[in-house]
């Protein structure tokens, strides 16, 4: 995962085609786990899918893009919400709701 800087948060969204954005805080546990099953869907994909936007140095964008806990996947089209998954149930659930946003 790459993570998301301070100057171009809200930028790198609006670029990105379809925009996977993982969006944590540093100690939050569920946060983690969520995090592990993201990394586990990459290396499956056999590459960097996600951003990585931690919501404490972002206050901004979490208002801009009205999130309202984490950990959440922010999915967008050219800055534009497409979907908010805050519910990281399994690593297949995940896998199965990112495959229509993710080209093997």
């Amino acid at each position: 995962m790459q993570e998301i800087d301070n100057k171009s948060a809200g930028h790198e969204l609006e670029e990105q085609n379809i925009g996977l954005t993982y969006i944590h805080t540093p100690f939050c546990g569920t946060c983690h786990l969520a995090r592990k099953m993201l990394t586990t869907i990459e290396v499956m994909y056999n590459r960097e899918l996600f951003k990585e936007c931690n919501a404490s140095l972002h206050p901004d964008l979490m208002k801009t893009y009205q999130i309202k806990s984490v950990p959440c996947l922010l999915v967008t089209h050219h800055g534009e919400i497409v979907e908010k998954i805050y519910a990281f149930h399994s690593v297949p659930f995940m896998y199965d709701k990112l495959s229509e946003y993710v080209k093997k």
